[in-house]
């Protein structure tokens, strides 16, 4: 039989839910217009819903009206009139909600079709297929009026339904058959003999359903197409300005209506239907509004009650399709792989497409657009769309796989895909395309809640299996009723330093093979304090394109630990993960950690809720992933997070403080405490926390004098003002800044190191005689227990960055002064633990061997245990007899001109220590081993041996902090290097002074000849040290004037 001449319409317009859409949709619609599939002078619109959520109903009548305002335009007319509706053939095709297996929705996904007779070839989109329904098929023989279809189901109707169209009046919608179990999740029509639509269920009951049954057993299934005489139609665009209706319209939301949300079926044609009574009709609400509550149910009451009177009048019936066939949507992956293979068939089904190799294609499958080189082997019931494949690649049965290019096609070798949807995504970013990629499981569900699946498997399994965390998918205040795959944070869309790819996905499928081992094996390093690097898994899993499921195991490490150092050692290892993301880019990972978006976690971390801070931080970092600035500065602050864990750790340091009461000086009478500086001979770094109590520390150091003098000193003592008087300068009597402190405002800024005055500012606090806490006011707090104030100054003739332990010695010396001006007492032992707590508080760190070696006399070795509380025990060295003055005689310091950086050497050395890289580890060790060596070398009074204690001390050092000997200072060393036995740069290095042993005694001036001969070292200097046996000394002075 000869097809029917298609509909020559008048008006198609395709409604769509986003503005975005528009455009595009208005260039599809214009493509198939100059494909011939529609008719040349047809008026093309796409419109957007007024509102996102009116309703079929809603997006109907707003269609009608915008039809009816272009056809009023065309007409000549000044306003819209109904007239126009009188030859006009109008067709609303509505897009419907978004759909999970095409970005573009169900009426752009493509089928396994093809129509050798288009004049042009081109993939067929479910669109193309409803378009030539209703065009070739229901459409002919129909009077003017209003066509309105659905576009989110798949409907086959044959050449010639047999629909009658004599004395046709009112409203008619198409039924297709179905079965009665698909109606039950489904709308039916129940009609009288004569084809009247008397009720329209949703999800009937058994009996509802079975009255609407046709004698063959199946029923009429509403299947979203209808149509609408110009009388219905012009009675239906009446209500357009009528409240509430005009809400649905974009005129009545541009003058401010509330939106309302209608159904074409079960609001507009539900009315009509005969058995529907009003007051029935005015109670009830449509399936696809939901719950809402009495003021919505009021207001789509007003609604219905104006449809009511519009339409009642209207007849509605129906024209049954025996022959033809329904299928709607769903979310369902396996129901949309069905529909789209061929079950039965003897072999795949190819559309559009090449392939290289034939009999790797399973029997049913399609291939629609694709492109396949090589071995691609495609299982049973499985789909392949718009792919650029080269093999080998397995993809097993009930796979869908679309939107992959070869960039991506490398990331399927080796993998055999089962039950999958894998999605490739074109996608804008601020205005720049881009790529990403989804990937489910054939069995999960969209909507399902609490119980639902991902990847085939139980959430619950899915994050044992991953070491993905809930709180990586959604926020914390997600209801768990919400909680479900459409709400879930799983697909990536930025990678901050290369282009995303499958792989970002894949990894989750395989985790054991993909990680999965590994993630339970960063576990159990880090709970059982192993002393193994984690850096070569942390590469891994960022070369791999997932560092998500170690982020999130390590995570849960830092929450779950009971142990300080731990939870220090995952955070420190997140901040390795963020600096590897980055990629050597950004810039240096040493730096600041204090920005203000980062103190709510950090305040939950000072606070001790370590659960709460780790979460929090993780939130937080969530914003700082997009490019590898924002990730060096987010791995600043995930060590920051670490140091607040070893302050903590530290802390405990207080056990061993304690004072002693003591006579109180009287206001004017000046405390003087006098330090010698330090030099440490073997150890040092292994006093550093966290060593100092992960690993156990042990230093040796000498107090000694430089250039006959004691260099480090300070003194207070109390003021009837009720002020704190500070001081500093480079000797006792000149003072080169001098602050006042009359609040305790002036106070906050103790823990900034580089505030002004900030060291002896802390020390009153750590001293106890100020709470910057308390409610009391500064003066209140020092009248209240000393009746007036403190002065203190503080003094080093030492050069900044020394590397002679000034700035703790000089906290010991502040911290005695002003303990005896407060008439205290406190034991040098205590004083050891007081300037580590101080330190804390200064927030600069650092271990305990300056303050051992300054302010205790003599050789002596530090040691701590790998415990907490953190306790240090102090051993004097016994040396031969008059080997201290030998010593005197062989010990020079050069001051090298060159400052050292610390704090960065100290932030790297703490990065190292706890990635655990086996060379530092196996260098702290030894750090502790050659303590004990130079302890005995000292015993025996051997210099040679001593030399040699200093050469590999300097070895130790330099690969514990790698960038700690500047190119000046090694070219001093070399030129030295004759002369002496072993040599050292003080402290951390970098810069600083440098201490030698020469062979021969008394080389001051010799060396400094040598060194006068070598151009462009600098601002160089030689002094004379020596052994001080003195350590701390404290001196109460007579009464003075204030200076």
């Amino acid at each position: 039989m000869e097809q029917p001449k298609g509909v020559d319409w008048t008006v198609i317009i395709l409604t769509c839910q986003y503005k975005d859409s528009v455009q595009v949709f208005q260039r599809e619609l214009e493509l198939r217009q100059k494909r011939e599939q529609i008719p040349p002078r047809t008026l093309l619109l796409a419109v957007e819903d007024p509102e996102t959520r009116v309703g079929s109903g809603g997006a109907t009548l707003n269609a009608l009206l915008v039809a009816a305002e272009h056809l009023s335009a065309r007409a000549g007319f000044t306003v819209v009139t109904s007239d126009v509706l009188h030859s006009a053939w109008i067709l609303i095709l509505h897009m419907g909600r978004d759909f999970p297996f095409d970005d573009c929705g169900r009426a752009f996904t493509c089928l396994p079709v093809e129509n050798p007779q288009a004049p042009v070839e081109a993939v067929v989109c479910n669109l193309d297929c409803l378009l030539d329904i209703m065009s070739h098929r229901l459409g002919p023989g129909s009077p003017p009026g209003v066509w309105v279809c659905s576009t989110d189901m798949l409907l086959s109707v044959p050449p010639n339904p047999g629909i009658s169209w004599d004395g046709f009046r009112g409203a008619r919608v198409i039924a297709l058959p179905g079965s009665t179990v698909y109606a039950q999740n489904h709308g039916v029509y129940l009609t009288d003999s004569q084809g009247f639509v008397l009720d329209i269920y949703y999800q009937g009951t058994e009996a509802e359903i079975q009255r609407c049954a046709r004698p063959d057993g199946r029923v009429p299934l509403v299947s979203g197409v209808a149509f609408f005489s110009v009388e219905t139609a012009e009675h239906l665009l009446a209500t357009h300005v009528s409240p509430p209706l005009d809400a649905c319209t974009y005129m009545g939301l541009d003058s401010g209506a509330r939106p309302v949300q209608l159904s074409l079926f079960f609001d507009i044609l539900l009315c009509m239907a005969r058995n529907v009574n009003r007051e029935d009709f005015l109670e009830g609400r449509p399936p696809e509004m939901g719950q809402g509550g009495a003021d919505v149910a009021g207001y789509l009451q007003g609604a219905r009650a104006k449809l009511w009177r519009e339409l009642r009048d209207q007849p509605l019936t129906m024209a049954y399709v025996p022959d033809g066939s329904y299928s709607y949507m769903t979310n369902s992956a396996s129901e949309f792989l069905r529909s789209l293979t061929f079950p039965g068939a003897p072999r795949a089904h190819i559309v559009h497409s090449q392939v290289e190799e034939l009999q790797l294609l399973g029997a049913g499958s399609s291939v629609v657009s694709c492109l396949l080189e090589g071995p691609v082997q495609l299982g049973p019931g499985s789909v392949l769309q718009h792919c650029h494949l080269r093999g080998p690649i397995q993809i097993g049965a009930g796979c869908f796989v679309s939107g992959l290019d070869m960039a991506q096609s490398e990331a399927l070798h080796g993998l055999e895909l089962h039950d999958l949807v894998l999605r490739g995504h074109h996608v804008r970013l601020h205005g720049t395309p881009s790529r990403a990629f989804t990937l489910v499981g054939r069995l999960d569900s969209w909507e399902r809640q609490r119980t639902g699946t991902y990847l085939n498997m139980s959430w619950s399994e899915f994050f044992q299996k991953t070491g993905i965390q809930d709180w990586d998918l959604w926020d914390p205040d997600t209801p768990p009723a919400e909680r479900c795959l459409l709400s879930a944070r799983l697909f990536p869309v930025l990678h901050p330093s290369r282009a995303l790819g499958p792989r970002d996905m894949l990894w989750m499928l395989d985790p054991l093979e993909n990680g999965g081992e590994a993630l339970r094996k960063a576990r159990h390093v880090l709970e059982a304090r192993q002393d193994l690097s984690l850096r070569p898994l942390i590469q891994a899993a960022v070369h791999e394109g997932c560092p998500g499921p170690l982020l999130a195991t390590l995570d849960q490490v830092a929450a779950d630990a009971g142990d300080p150092g731990v939870a220090a050692r995952a955070l420190a290892c997140v901040a390795d993960v963020l600096g590897c993301m980055a990629e050597g880019q950004g810039g240096l990972r040493s730096g600041p950690a204090a920005n203000p978006e980062w103190m709510r976690p950090f305040s939950y971390l000072e606070c001790g809720d370590l659960a709460g801070g780790v979460e929090a931080l993780a939130q937080e970092r969530d914003k700082w992933l997009s490019r590898p600035a924002l990730l060096v500065r987010a791995a600043r602050h995930y060590e920051g997070a670490g140091q607040i864990l070893i302050r903590q750790a530290v802390m405990s340091a207080q056990h061993f403080v304690s004072t002693e009461p003591v006579e109180l000086p009287a206001p004017g009478q000046w405390v003087v405490a006098e330090c010698p500086a330090r030099v440490d001979f073997s150890g040092g770094w292994s006093d550093t926390p966290p060593l100092a109590y992960e690993l156990g520390g042990a230093v040796l150091g000498l107090a000694v004098r430089v250039d006959g003098r004691r260099p480090i000193g300070a003194r207070a003592r109390r003021i009837l003002e009720p002020e704190l008087w500070l001081a500093l300068g480079p000797q006792q009597d000149q003072m080169a800044m001098k602050i006042v402190c009359r609040s305790l405002d002036d106070l906050q800024d103790y823990c900034q190191p580089h505030a002004p005055g900030a060291l002896l500012k802390v020390a009153f606090i750590c001293a106890g005689i100020v709470d910057v806490r308390s409610k009391l006011s500064l003066s209140e707090q020092l009248l209240r227990t000393f009746g007036g104030g403190f002065e203190l100054h503080t003094w080093s003739e030492l050069p900044h960055g020394s590397g002679l332990g000034t700035s703790s010695i000089l906290a010991g010396a502040a911290l005695a002064a002003l303990q005896r001006a407060a008439g205290r007492a406190v034991g040098t032992e205590a004083l050891i633990h007081a300037v580590l707590h101080l330190e804390q508080l200064l927030t600069t760190g650092g271990g305990w061997q300056d303050q051992v070696g300054g302010l205790i006399p003599g050789i002596k070795v530090g040691r701590s245990r790998a415990q907490l509380p953190l306790k240090v025990e102090v051993e004097e060295i016994t040396v031969p007899e008059g080997f201290v003055q030998k010593l005197n005689d062989h010990l020079l310091l050069v001051y090298t001109g060159k400052t050292r950086l610390a704090r960065n050497l100290l932030q790297d050395v703490l990065r190292s220590w706890y990635a655990r890289l086996p060379a530092v580890v196996q260098n702290a060790h030894s750090l502790v081993r050659q303590t004990e060596k130079c302890a005995e070398a000292f015993r025996q009074g051997s210099l040679p041996l001593l030399g040699q204690c200093l050469t590999s001390y300097w070895e130790q050092k330099k690969l514990m902090a790698p960038g700690c000997e500047p190119l000046a200072v090694r070219r001093m060393m070399d030129i030295l290097a004759p002369h002496v036995h072993g040599q050292s740069l003080a402290g951390a290095g970098g810069g600083g002074f440098l201490y030698l042993l020469t062979k021969e005694p008394q080389q001051k001036a010799a060396l400094e000849a040598v060194l006068a001969k070598t151009e462009g070292l600098g601002n160089y200097s030689v002094h004379l040290v020596e052994v001080d046996t003195q350590g701390l000394s404290l001196q109460l002075l007579k009464s003075e004037t204030s200076t």
